[in-house]
């Protein structure tokens, strides 16, 4: 974790890397609450004996969004700034979703301040969010995410 003083030390890093998550694991426990919370109950992401007798991959895999919803754990692990009472999501300007995350891998964050430009007591940001798969050169995911950070 990144610790911040202000915004502005925040804004500093832009064009860097802000850190690498450590590994999460998606269990298909995982996937089943995902399932059930959004209602997207594919025989891909939770019929295990379907996906591994019809499914290209063998076993069954995450969701795509569920991938791209664990950015805002990784950002949370990654990043903290003094001073900011509230962290709006204002969007995603690129998503794509690269390789299947397969049910028992792990998976990880990384995160890099692309562009910053400070308004009245706040400041928008487009952080790049990279989901990598252990042992897997392709990530799963990669993000640019808009957030806006308030005082």
């Amino acid at each position: 974790m990144s610790r911040y003083d202000t915004i502005d030390a925040l804004l500093e890093r832009t064009g860097q890397q802000l850190g690498t998550t450590g590994w999460h694991l998606i269990d298909q426990a995982r996937i089943n609450a995902f399932a059930d919370a959004t209602g997207d109950q594919q025989w891909i992401h939770v019929d295990e004996k379907r996906a591994a007798a019809e499914s290209p991959f063998g076993t069954t895999i995450a969701h795509g969004m569920l991938t791209l919803s664990l950015c805002a754990t990784f950002l949370s692990e990654l990043v903290e700034v003094d001073g900011v009472r509230l962290v709006i999501n204002a969007g995603l300007n690129k998503v794509r979703m690269r390789a299947p995350v397969p049910v028992g891998a792990r998976v990880r964050g990384v995160a890099t301040l692309l562009e910053a430009r400070r308004m009245a007591a706040a400041c928008r940001v487009v952080v790049q969010m990279r989901v990598e798969i252990e042992g897997e050169t392709k990530p799963a995911c990669v993000a640019d995410w808009v957030l806006v950070f308030n005082e």
